[in-house]
C-alpha cells in the first residue's frame, strides 16, 4: 500500500511541512511516493498526450517535481538543523534518487526537444517577459545538464551528478562532525579576560555534563570570543589549531576531506570536459553575470592591489602594537583576532562586548522589522506553524490591500532559528521552504523561507533567564540573511522558474543580503536596535559614533582575505589538473595576495563548505562582485536621506522593491539594477564604504 499524507507527513503537501512529525522512517516511503509520481509526470509530459505548450507542460510536470521538491527540502533541511544518526543515513539513502531522477530529467532530450518547441511555436511571442525568460533559462540548463549527450557520454554525466552530490554531503558532514568532534575544558585562570555571559554559557554546557570548568567548542559562539579576549596564549593557539586544522589529515582519518576534495575537483573537470567546456569554471559562468575567469581573476587582482595598501598599514600597526603594548614580538596567527580586538579598544574606546550589552535579540528583531515594514511598506506578525525545535519562530509578511477595502494580503512567510546548537550546520544561509507561484490548479501559492543563524542562545544567570545578547557582527549577520528572505519572499513574478531567487545570476544574489547590512551602520536605525540588557537604555551616540570610526577597521585586510578566497576557488576550478596541486595553488595564491603569512598546518579549503558543498564552485568571486551593486544600491539612499525619515526613505525603498526584488530572476540583474539606478553599478560606492578610495 502506498503511504497517505495522513500517515507520512512529508507526503503531506497542502500547508506547510509538519517538521515537527518527520521523523527518518517517513523518508523512504515518502520519496518511492514521489519520485514514482515525478517519473509518470516526467513520462507523460514527454509523451503526444500533452501537446507542447507551456501551461499544459507545467501543469504535468512542474507540479510534481514541485512536490518532489518541498518534500526532498524539508528533509535536507533537517538534515542541516537537526542532525541525527539516523536522519543522516536516511538522507544519504536518498540523495542518489533524488539526484538520479533531476539529472535524467534535465537531460531528457524528448523533454528538451517539447520545450524548444514551445519555444520555436510563433505563439510564444504572446508569452510574457518573466515566461520567456524561464523558457530561455530552461533550454539553457537542458544544454548544461547534458541534454545533447548521447551514449556513453550521457551515462558518464549522470554518473557523475551522483558521485558529486554524494562528495558534496559527505564534505558537509565531515565538516560538522569535525566541529562537534572538539572540546576541552578550561579553568578560570585560562579564560581570563574572556566575557562573563561567553563564561557563563562554557560554565553552563560543563555543569551538563557533569564537569567542572568550563567546556570550549569550536561553535563561532564559544571559539571567535575566546580568540578575541582571553589572555592565554597557550589556550587561544590550541583552539586555533584545533579549528584550522578541522577536517584534514591533522584529525580523525575517516573525517579527513582531503580526498573528497581531489575527487570532487576531478569530476568536475571532467563534467566540463563532457559539455564542451575547458574547465568548471568556464561551465560554472555561464548562467552569471561574469562573462569569463579571465574578466572575474581581473577583477579580483583588481581589487587585491587597490586594497593591498591599506592591508600592509594594517598589519604593522598591529605588529608595532602587538609589540609595544602586549609584549608579543612575533605575532602568530594565533593573536591576530585577540591583538586587533585589543587595538580596537585602545585606538576606538570600546570592545564589542560592551557593545554586545545593547543588542538584545528581542530589540533587534524589533528594530529589524521595523526598518522591513517602513522602507517596503509591508507588515511582519508572529505565526503559527509546526518547527524543528523550541527556539524556532514563525512570522507572516503582509501588505495592505490596494485598494484598501480587504483584508491585508499574505505576501510571504519565514522560520527564524537563531541559535547555535550541536548536531546544527555552523554559520548562516536562507533556504525556501516554497516559491511564489500561481499554479496551473490557479491558486496563488506564497512564498515561504528558512533564516537560519548561529548566534550565543539566552543563558541563565543565578536561576534567572537573560535574553541573548548579539554582537553588531551578529546583527550584521541577521540583516544580510534578512535580506536573502526579502528577495524570495516579496517577488511579485508568478512564474516558479523566475520568482524569488530563482533565477537570478549566482554572482549578483548576494545584493539584496549585503544590501541590508548597510542599515546596521545608521545612527538612526541603530539607536531603535538598542536597548541595554540590564537598563534598557538605548545605545550612547558617543559609543555609536567610535564604533562607526572603527567600522573599516583593517577593512583592507579583510578585503585581501576575501580576495585569496575567490582566487583560489577559481583557479582550483580553471586550471587542468588542479586537483594535484590544491596545496601548491593555495601557496600561490597566498604568496601573490595575503600579507598576513598562515601557520603550515593551517588547512582553510578543507572546511571551505561554500565551495566543496554549498553551491559557490568558482563563485565565491560572488560576494565582492555583488558587493559593488549593493553598494551603488546604497548610495541611492545616502543621495534620498532626508531629516524626516533619513535613510529611510520610502519612495527609495519602493523603486528598490520594484525594480529588484519583486522582479526576481525575471529579467537579467543589470536590466533590474538600471530601472533602479539609472545606469550600471559603478565600483566608487564601495572603495568609498570601505575606506579604500
Amino acid at each position: 500500500m502506498n503511504p497517505t499524507p495522513a500517515a507520512n507527513p512529508l507526503l503531506d503537501l497542502t500547508g506547510l511541512p509538519r517538521f515537527d512529525a518527520i521523523r527518518p522512517e517517513h523518508i523512504t516511503p515518502a520519496l518511492d511516493a514521489l519520485l514514482a509520481d515525478a517519473d509518470t509526470a516526467l513520462e507523460r509530459a514527454t509523451s503526444a498526450a500533452v501537446p507542447a505548450d507551456y501551461d499544459a507542460l507545467s501543469a504535468v510536470l512542474d507540479v510534481a517535481t514541485e512536490r518532489l521538491a518541498r518534500a526532498w527540502g524539508a528533509v535536507g533541511h533537517l538534515n542541516a538543523v537537526a542532525d541525527t544518526p539516523a536522519l543522516r543515513a536516511a538522507y544519504t539513502d536518498n540523495l542518489s534518487r533524488v539526484v538520479d531522477f533531476h539529472t535524467r530529467a534535465g537531460a531528457d532530450e524528448r523533454l528538451f526537444a517539447k520545450y524548444k518547441a514551445v519555444l520555436a511555436d510563433p505563439r510564444s511571442a504572446a508569452l510574457t517577459a518573466p515566461r520567456r525568460r524561464a523558457l530561455t533559462n530552461a533550454l539553457r540548463d537542458f544544454k548544461l545538464s547534458g541534454a545533447e549527450l548521447e551514449g556513453a557520454a550521457r551515462l558518464r554525466h549522470a554518473q557523475l551528478q551522483d558521485e558529486q552530490a554524494e562528495l558534496g554531503q559527505r564534505f558537509s558532514e565531515h565538516v560538522l562532525d569535525a566541529t562537534d568532534g572538539f572540546s576541552c575544558i578550561a579553568s578560570d585562570v585560562e579564560l581570563a579576560g574572556v566575557p562573563d555571559d561567553v563564561q557563563q554559557a562554557a560554565r553552563n554546557a560543563a555543569q551538563a555534563e557533569g564537569l567542572a570548568g568550563h567546556k570550549l567548542t569550536l561553535h563561532a559562539p564559544c571559539f571567535v570570543p575566546v580568540m578575541q579576549y582571553a589572555h592565554d596564549r597557550a589556550l587561544r593557539q590550541r583552539l586555533y589549531r584545533a579549528y584550522t586544522t578541522r577536517a584534514s589529515e591533522f584529525g580523525p582519518a575517516e573525517l579527513d576531506n582531503s580526498g573528497v576534495m581531489r575527487e570532487l575537483l576531478a569530476l568536475r573537470q571532467e563534467e566540463a570536459g563532457l559539455l564542451g567546456y575547458a574547465s568548471p569554471a568556464e561551465l560554472s559562468l555561464v548562467p552569471k553575470m561574469a562573462s569569463s575567469p579571465a574578466q572575474v581573476i581581473e577583477f579580483l587582482e583588481d581589487l587585491g592591489r587597490r586594497a593591498r595598501p591599506g592591508a600592509l598599514r594594517d598589519l604593522a600597526e598591529l605588529r608595532e602594537f602587538a609589540r609595544e603594548t602586549l609584549g608579543l614580538p612575533d605575532l602568530q596567527a594565533w593573536d591576530i583576532a585577540y591583538a586587533s580586538q585589543r587595538l580596537k579598544e585602545q585606538r576606538y574606546a570600546f570592545s564589542e562586548q560592551e557593545v554586545k550589552q545593547y543588542f538584545t535579540e528581542p530589540k533587534v528583531l524589533e528594530g529589524l522589522f521595523h526598518i522591513v515594514e517602513t522602507v517596503f511598506e509591508v507588515r511582519i506578525r508572529p505565526d503559527a506553524a509546526p518547527v524543528w525545535h523550541p527556539s524556532v519562530r514563525f512570522f507572516r509578511v503582509e501588505r495592505d490591500d490596494p485598494q484598501g477595502a480587504g483584508a491585508p494580503q499574505l505576501v510571504g512567510q519565514f522560520y527564524l532559528d537563531l541559535f547555535a546548537r550541536p548536531g546544527k550546520r555552523p554559520g548562516a544561509w536562507m533556504d525556501d521552504v516554497r516559491d511564489r507561484w500561481l499554479r496551473p490548479e490557479g491558486q496563488l501559492q506564497t512564498p515561504v523561507a528558512h533564516l537560519v543563524c548561529n548566534f550565543a542562545e539566552p543563558v541563565v544567570v543565578d536561576g534567572v533567564a537573560r535574553p541573548a545578547l548579539l554582537t553588531h557582527d551578529d546583527v550584521t549577520t541577521l540583516f544580510h540573511e534578512f535580506g536573502h528572505g526579502l528577495q524570495l519572499m516579496l517577488t511579485q513574478i508568478d512564474d516558479i522558474g523566475v520568482s524569488g531567487i530563482s533565477g537570478v545570476e549566482w554572482d549578483a544574489v548576494e545584493l539584496p543580503s549585503q544590501f541590508m547590512e548597510n542599515f546596521c551602520w545608521e545612527w538612526d536605525v541603530v539607536k531603535h536596535l538598542t536597548a541595554h540588557v540590564d537598563t534598557g537604555a538605548p545605545l550612547p551616540r558617543a559609543l555609536f559614533d567610535r564604533m562607526l570610526a572603527a567600522k573599516n577597521f583593517h577593512s583592507g585586510l579583510d578585503t585581501l582575505r576575501q580576495v585569496e578566497l575567490s582566487l583560489i576557488d577559481m583557479r582550483l576550478h580553471t586550471e587542468p589538473g588542479a586537483q594535484d596541486r590544491i596545496a601548491q595553488l593555495l601557496a600561490e595564491v597566498r604568496a601573490q595576495v595575503a600579507v598576513l603569512k598562515s601557520p603550515a598546518f593551517n588547512r582553510p579549503l578543507n572546511t571551505f563548505s561554500h565551495i566543496f558543498a554549498g553551491g559557490y564552485a568558482a563563485g565565491y568571486y560572488s560576494y565582492k562582485w555583488a558587493e559593488v551593486l549593493s553598494a551603488d544600491a546604497w548610495s541611492a539612499f545616502e543621495e534620498s536621506a532626508d531629516g524626516a525619515s533619513g535613510v529611510l526613505n520610502v519612495e527609495t525603498g519602493r523603486r528598490l522593491r520594484q525594480s529588484v526584488f519583486e522582479t526576481g530572476g525575471s529579467r537579467s540583474t543589470m536590466d533590474s539594477f538600471k530601472a533602479f539606478r539609472g545606469r550600471e553599478p559603478r565600483i566608487d560606492a564601495l572603495l568609498r564604504h570601505q575606506g579604500l578610495a
